[in-house]
């Protein structure tokens, strides 16, 4: 797995992947702009040219731009819904131009108008923006919810739904979030239970649709379904379901994302994480040396 972190733009978009991999990353996510924004000032050339200069400078493995937090596509209500999706094709655009490999957003919550119609209102958002922003190279990806309230897909079947319904299945996936998947009830903590989490992903959803991780603890209990974000091994998860998640070599090509708290000591916490993530990988053994080739001799003068 290529390890990462959610890395701030305070300091500017080109600057975050130097960020990331002074502090260890091999992958970053950031916003595009703040998340509390319905839609961000518009991303200048030279700005994006030099976020694709500094990815390739840091030799970053993967990047992605998380959505904002305003945005709710399954949304019964018509304004609301009418805005989020203008809102989404805005986040699709800036990825888009940033260059970046996915856009990770919510699913979003049905409010009370029912799972069945929330995922129908999902898929016609997701297929209205997708028409509007034709051949984008950035794949969007479903984050899980932890089922708190009437937040959607917080399970592999709706997940599984929602995927099924959009028309361009190449420009769509999922990111699961550890924090989110222990909420829902999702136990990932011996290898026992790894693997049947393993199997149920696989035959309700399908592995390959996976296309990142976000790797947070949880503050709260196994399917408390609450988003309680905590530091790796400080949570209720703890390191071994981390261990057994890292050392999948299924996900040896996909990111995973840090997202879990942070304090006044700047990206401190997140070292932290990264030291204990990388210290539970057990390196594969190298693969054995071809035989020396013979040299031929010289003929004789």
């Amino acid at each position: 797995m290529w390890l990462g972190a959610h890395i701030g733009i305070a300091a500017g978009l080109a600057e975050a992947p130097s960020t990331g991999r002074q502090i260890g990353c091999d992958a970053i996510q950031i916003f595009s702009k703040s998340p509390q924004m319905w839609k961000g000032t518009p991303i200048p050339d030279a700005a994006a040219t030099d976020f694709h200069a500094a990815v390739r400078t840091a030799g970053l493995r993967a990047t992605a731009v998380h959505h904002g937090y305003l945005i709710n596509l399954a949304s019964p209500k018509k304004p609301m819904l009418a805005r989020s999706r203008l809102a989404f094709v805005d986040e699709l655009q800036r990825a888009e131009k940033l260059g970046v490999d996915a856009l990770i957003f919510h699913p979003g919550a049905h409010l009370e108008s029912g799972v069945e119609a929330g995922i129908t209102t999902l898929i016609e958002s997701l297929n209205w923006a997708a028409e509007r922003t034709p051949g984008f190279k950035v794949r969007a990806l479903l984050e899980n919810a932890a089922g708190q309230g009437t937040a959607m897909c917080s399970s592999f079947p709706e997940l599984a739904r929602a995927l099924a319904g959009v028309e361009d299945r190449a420009r769509f996936g999922v990111a699961l979030d550890t924090c989110h998947l222990f909420a829902a009830g999702f136990d990932l903590r011996t290898p026992e239970l790894y693997g049947a989490f393993m199997d149920q992903l696989e035959s309700e959803l399908g592995r390959r649709e996976v296309r990142a991780f976000h790797l947070n603890d949880a503050k709260a209990p196994l399917g408390s379904h609450l988003d309680r974000h905590e530091n790796i091994g400080h949570g209720e998860i703890g390191v071994e379901a981390f261990r057994n998640l890292t050392n999948d070599a299924r996900w040896d090509e996909v990111p995973g994302y840090l997202e879990t708290p942070l304090d006044e000591d700047g990206y401190g916490r997140y070292v932290a994480d990264l030291k204990t993530l990388h210290s539970l990988v057990v390196p594969s053994e190298a693969p054995p040396s071809p035989p020396a080739r013979r040299r031929k001799s010289s003929p004789a003068a």
